[in-house]
């Protein structure tokens, strides 16, 4: 399984500063299925990682929230 279409949209649309949150079940399910979620796997988080950059959006996991968070970073002014 990978990131659903729209999920594509969602971040090829993003605007700046603004965020889009992924709870971890779904990030195990698109990015690494079958590699466990608790804690999510390396695999899927690095997997993330990756395809946030197709978008040029950052990837941040924070475990705390069980939740990932993909976002298009500014520019330094």
């Amino acid at each position: 399984m990978s990131a659903p279409e729209e999920m594509d949209v969602v971040l090829e649309k993003l605007p700046l500063r603004i965020g889009a949150y992924v709870p971890d079940d779904l990030l195990e399910d698109w990015f690494a299925p079958g590699t466990g979620m608790n804690p999510v796997s390396p695999a899927a988080l690095a997997a993330a990682k990756t395809y946030g950059w197709r978008f040029e959006c950052e990837f941040k996991h924070y475990p705390e929230r069980m939740e990932g968070v993909f976002w298009k970073w500014v520019p330094a002014i």
